[in-house]
């Protein structure tokens, strides 16, 4: 019996309809040229991450004659035709492997939308139909983590700006969004994918899988810190008249962590956090050797942070930083993970800052509204043809439908370069091989380059310019507008 899963077949890992694609090219088709691109959408940049995480775990495993076996049952089953010799062939002649080279943006690179991000072309002219066979799953592999990663660059811009603004020390910039979008998000390799992106903006997550993605696909070395953390069942488990209790009980058996994060909203948040943390056990939090998180769980993302964070003021005291704004002592702080997405996180700034407190008072998670509430028209992502080579002859290929202009594609063989400082991207014969971005990555089963995840970071702290995030903070920089009018 086959010990062959269907799930792992990269034959089946397609669309249907896939099967019946090779007999659709012109006679005489012998190269075919497709790309990816984000076609505009919600942003005006993306941050490019995820392909070599795909090419790793997909590409570098030759296909078997059981893949092909199991390919055929299944294709065959749903009515499909199933061409068994196209596959025996790049079994026989490349040993199972995929005969295409693919070509993109060093991952971790920031670039306006509507530029090319991969390029994909066949190498052997027996089997052009390949190009396209598996767009379905190289789609899905750049436009989910890249979406992700995106979503969480543009966060980190805004909380940048909200610490320049109102804090001291926007050195702890990397450590203020924790991914806990694990239970959140649709499959176990969402969750690897999408926490793996954001650990290239952020040091902060619970996601497992990211973790593991990241090592192993990217040799990160430690990238992600988390600490003791408490759930509703530890806490509600003590009953109601001894939260209390629950609560000095993480104190002390995490004391020497350095680090904890109290739940405050298993009964009545604000009476836990004026009378338990800050009479009953303010003594305890104050000689806590670290840092204790008061955590609320619930209501309103934005007042009830601001709320946590006055109150906590109000019990512990504050300083007043060089901006003008109040800080609460370095041993404490509020750790909001409930209702945070990308829309509430600046409001939450903005309330904090029009109470007089810096942003560095809270600390913040982010689950579904990171890993989950995003789809491949977020950015409007599509692998396109862009050219075919017949008889020894390119053709420029493109499509410009009438009823969504949008979808119009980029015709001929393209390059990606840098024009006066901006990412343009131009016909591949109209620049040197030397100004072209894109590079090599992966050719007939070889990986050609391994991007390290330290790598990654570097790209995508480098400077841009302000246009590529400007629309998300703008809000911000409007709330100066409005209070120079009043």
């Amino acid at each position: 019996m086959s010990s062959v899963s269907a799930l792992d077949n990269i034959i089946l890992n397609t669309d249907t309809y896939k099967h019946c694609h090779h007999s659709l090219y012109p006679k005489g088709t012998e190269y075919v040229s497709s790309y990816i691109e984000s076609r505009g959408g919600i942003f005006p940049a993306t941050m490019f991450v995820g392909l070599q995480a795909y090419i790793r775990e997909h590409l570098l495993r030759p296909i078997t004659l059981d893949h092909i076996d199991e390919a055929e049952a299944v294709t065959r089953a749903q009515g499909m035709p199933f061409s068994r010799e196209n596959w025996l062939g790049i079994l026989n002649d490349h040993g199972g492997y995929l005969p295409v080279e693919i070509e993109a943006v060093p991952e971790g690179t920031v670039l306006p939308t509507r530029n090319v991000l991969v390029q994909i072309i066949n190498t052997d002219p027996k089997y052009a139909w390949v190009t396209s066979f598996f767009e379905t799953a190289l789609l899905r592999a750049v436009w989910y983590p890249t979406t992700i990663g995106t979503v969480s660059w543009m966060s980190k811009q805004i909380i940048r700006e909200a610490f320049a603004r109102t804090s001291d020390h926007p050195e702890l910039l990397r450590l203020q969004l924790h991914d806990y979008g694990a239970r959140g998000v649709s499959s176990q390799e969402s969750a690897a994918l999408g926490g793996l992106a954001h650990l290239v903006n952020f040091d902060q997550s619970d996601t497992v899988p990211g973790i593991l993605a990241a090592m192993k696909y990217y040799n990160a070395v430690s990238p992600a810190n988390s600490g003791p953390n408490s759930e509703h069942a530890g806490f509600t488990a003590w009953g109601r008249d001894h939260e209390v209790d629950a609560l000095r009980n993480m104190l002390n058996t995490y004391r020497d962590a350095g680090f904890v994060l109290l739940l405050t909203d298993s009964y009545d948040h604000e009476n836990a956090v004026k009378n338990i943390l800050g009479k009953e056990l303010k003594e305890e939090i104050q000689n806590f050797p670290g840092l204790v998180g008061a955590r609320p769980d619930s209501g309103d993302p934005v007042q009830v942070t601001a709320d946590t964070a006055e109150w906590l003021m109000d019990a512990f005291g504050y300083e007043v930083n060089s901006k003008g704004f109040k800080v609460l002592p370095p041993y404490l702080r509020v750790v909001q993970g409930d209702g945070v997405t990308f829309a509430s996180l600046p409001q939450i700034y903005l309330e904090l800052e029009r109470r007089g407190m810096s942003a560095e008072n809270a600390i913040f998670g982010m689950g579904g509204g990171l890993l989950q509430h995003y789809n491949r028209d977020s950015l409007n992502f599509g692998q396109k043809c862009n050219a075919v080579c017949v008889d020894g002859e390119w053709r420029d290929v493109a499509k410009q439908p009438t009823g969504a202009t949008f979808k119009a594609s980029k015709a001929g063989r393209l390059a990606l370069t840098k024009r006066n400082g901006e990412f343009v991207t131009v016909r591949r014969d109209s620049i040197s091989p030397e100004e072209n971005l894109l590079q090599p990555v992966y050719r007939d089963g070889h990986l050609l380059t391994k991007w390290d995840f330290t790598e990654l970071i570097a790209r995508s702290e480098a400077e841009v310019p302000e246009s590529y995030y400007y629309d998300v903070i703008k809000q911000m920089r409007e709330q100066d507008d409005d209070s120079r009018v009043a």
